[in-house]
């Protein structure tokens, strides 16, 4: 009858989860295996009284006999070396591939592409349809796939035996690598197809329809599932991720859902007020001007703007009033103007005068900025 204190063993509490039991055993099972202590017989007892209190912890009813009586008589603790070598398997599979044998080619997803498509700006307004080239790697038709001339196949790799695994021996455990003779595929092709050259795929240009909805804007990125490369070893494609580059407008400048259009008005526009037309994305507008509208006034459109992405409705149209001043002006202009000045009780003689006498107020004579400086 075996009376032995397997928490203590491992150190740990009665209490202790199988998480904690196992990351305790992995480390003491590192620290005193006999392949890291030769000839260190208190190690190799050490050892063994690891695996056979983790033997019987690590299995619930084991542990639950244990528990109610103190003791693991008729359920066998002991794990031996086996034990030890799944803990290590767990470890360091995922690290170096394989510890026993096994080949772990996984499936691969094909690489994404990236495409750059450029639009015009009524395009990226109202959404577009387009027609584009995407070249990729495709099956090879003349092999299916197989990499092998016609009538021929491949051979079985002399240097992995087919496993598409190398063995090593590192320490006290094993190591597999991937074959680099045959890259992991067990087989060798030794009659290239003419096609591929044996490489199982060939490039080709594909046609691809992309609907491009409407509000995108430059930088919008559109992504088409399963339209990039092919995958390795049954692995699905990759993806195709459409990037948008809208082309500049001569008229109108997006900002945010809204856009922002210059209109240039005349002097008398401006002074006495009217109607006017502005461009729109939906064609003309009329616009009220009220008298007295000054150079920048801003005016809105409401529901003239790009379609919001992402949500309902329109942004607005912006319109950016300009004042042109007249700089060619015949005699009988000069003179109504001359008029209109004086009934304005401004004395166009002085006026150079005038805004002098304004900036030596804001800034004092130069004498005087010298003086404070």
């Amino acid at each position: 009858m075996t009376k032995k204190d397997y928490y203590g063993i491992l150190g740990i509490h009665k209490n202790a989860s199988d998480t904690e039991i196992k990351k305790v055993y992995r480390k003491l099972a590192l620290k005193y295996h006999p392949d890291r202590n030769p000839g260190n017989k208190a190690s190799e007892e050490k050892f063994k009284e690891i695996n056979e209190a983790y033997g019987c912890l690590s299995d619930p009813q084991k542990r639950a006999y244990y528990d109610q009586f103190g003791v693991a008589e008729g359920i066998g603790a002991g794990t031996g070396f086996g034990g030890f070598s799944d803990i290590f398997d767990d470890i360091f599979g995922d690290f170096f591939g394989t510890f026993t044998g096994r080949t772990r080619t996984r499936p691969q997803k094909g690489v994404d592409l990236r495409y750059d498509l450029d639009i015009e700006f009524e395009e990226s307004v109202f959404g577009v349809e387009k027609k584009i080239k995407v070249p990729r790697w495709v099956t090879c038709p003349a092999c299916e796939g197989s990499g092998s001339k016609a009538g021929k196949g491949p051979i079985t790799c002399t240097a992995c035996k087919g496993a598409g695994q190398i063995r090593y021996q590192q320490g006290f455990f094993s190591v597999s690598r991937t074959c680099g003779h045959c890259h992991g595929e067990g087989r060798i092709i030794t009659d290239p197809c003419p096609e591929c050259g044996g490489r199982k795929k060939i490039e080709r240009e594909r046609m691809i329809s992309v609907r491009v909805p409407a509000g995108v804007e430059t930088g919008s990125r559109l992504k088409l599932s399963g339209e990039g490369e092919l995958g390795t070893f049954g692995g699905p494609p990759g993806d195709l991720y459409i990037i948008i580059n809208v082309r500049p407008h001569p008229i109108f400048e997006r900002e945010g859902d809204d856009i922002l259009c210059r209109v240039s008005i005349s002097f008398p526009m401006a002074a006495l007020g009217g109607d006017i037309e502005v461009p729109t994305l939906d064609g003309k507008a009329n616009l009220r001007i009220p008298s007295g509208t000054q150079s920048g006034k801003l005016f809105k459109l409401k529901e003239k703007g790009i379609p919001r992405l992402r949500g309902y409705g329109r942004g607005d149209e912006i319109v950016a009033v300009v004042v042109e001043v007249p700089t060619k002006l015949n005699a009988r202009q000069k003179e109504l103007l001359g008029e209109f000045a004086r009934l304005s009780g401004e004395d166009l003689n002085h006026q150079g005068r005038g805004f002098m006498e304004k900036v030596r107020d804001l800034f004092g004579s130069a004498e005087e900025v010298g003086n404070r400086q």
